[in-house]
C-alpha cells in the first residue's frame, strides 16, 4: 500500500483529503506544522507528499528544498496562491504537479495517482544509461558529461530525464507538457522550446557524433542516439 503524507494546518482539509485518500487504497499520514512535516517525512518515507504553502514554523518552500535534498519522492503543493509566479516557482524548485485551493477531494486523489504512475515509470526503467561519455542515472536524477554532472534546473532536468528514457522516439511541446510536467498549463507551450535551449546549452560539450535533441518543425522534439 502507498502511502501520502499531507502536510496542511487547515484541519478540515486534511481531514477530507485524507478520508478520500483512503478510500481510494491509501494509507495517509498527517502533519500540520513545518516541523512535524520534517519529522513524520523521515519516518515513513512516503510515496508521495501533498504539500501547502502556508504552514506554521517552516512553510512550503523550505520543506519542499529539504525533499529535494535527499529525496525523489513526488511532491504535490497544495496553496490558496493562484498567480502563475506561484506556480512557476513550485516547478522550477521541484515540485511535481500544482493544486489551488478551493479544489475537489476527486481530483486531487486522480492527481495523485497520475503523478505516482509517472514516478512508478521512471522508477522501473533503467537505473543508468549510457549514451557515448555522457551518464544518465534515472534514480539519482543526475547526468554526468565525461565524469562532470551536469547543472540542469528541476524543470528542465525532468524533460531531459523523459527524453534520455525514451530515446529516438519524438514528442510534440503538449505530448512532453503533459508527459513531464503534469499541470494544468497556463502560459505558452514555448516554455518546452525554451527549456529545450537551456538543456541543449548545458550539452554544449557532448559530441554531436554520439547524440543530439533533434527539433523536427512543426512536430516536436527528439532524443536521438547514434551508435
Amino acid at each position: 500500500m502507498k502511502s501520502i503524507l499531507i502536510v496542511e494546518d487547515e484541519l478540515t482539509i486534511s481531514r477530507v483529503l485524507k478520508a478520500y485518500l483512503e478510500k481510494a487504497g491509501f494509507h495517509v499520514e498527517q502533519a500540520f506544522t513545518g516541523d512535524e512535516a520534517l519529522q513524520k517525512f523521515d519516518a515513513i518515507n512516503p510515496s508521495l507528499v501533498l504539500l501547502d504553502v502556508m504552514l506554521p514554523g517552516q512553510n512550503g518552500w523550505s520543506i519542499l528544498q529539504y525533499i529535494r535534498e535527499k529525496s525523489a519522492c513526488p511532491v504535490i503543493m497544495l496553496t490558496a496562491l493562484g498567480q502563475i509566479n506561484q506556480k512557476l516557482n513550485g516547478l522550477n524548485q521541484g515540485a511535481d504537479d500544482y493544486m489551488t485551493k478551493p479544489f475537489i477531494a476527486e481530483e486531487v486523489v486522480a492527481r495523485v495517482k497520475a503523478v505516482l504512475r509517472r514516478s512508478t515509470q521512471v522508477m522501473e526503467a533503467d537505473e543508468t544509461k549510457y549514451f557515448g561519455s555522457l551518464k544518465v542515472d534515472f534514480v539519482a536524477h543526475t547526468v554526468t558529461l565525461h565524469g562532470i554532472e551536469l547543472n540542469f534546473n528541476p524543470r528542465e532536468l525532468s524533460l531531459f530525464l523523459f527524453l534520455a528514457q525514451n530515446q529516438n522516439q519524438m514528442f510534440s511541446r503538449e505530448q512532453l507538457i503533459e508527459n513531464v510536467w503534469g499541470m494544468d498549463y497556463e502560459g505558452s507551450d514555448r516554455a518546452v522550446d525554451l527549456a529545450i535551449t537551456r538543456i541543449r546549452r548545458t550539452l554544449q560539450n557532448w559530441p554531436v557524433s554520439e547524440g543530439e535533441i533533434r527539433t523536427y518543425r512543426g512536430l516536436g522534439y527528439k532524443f536521438c542516439v547514434y551508435e
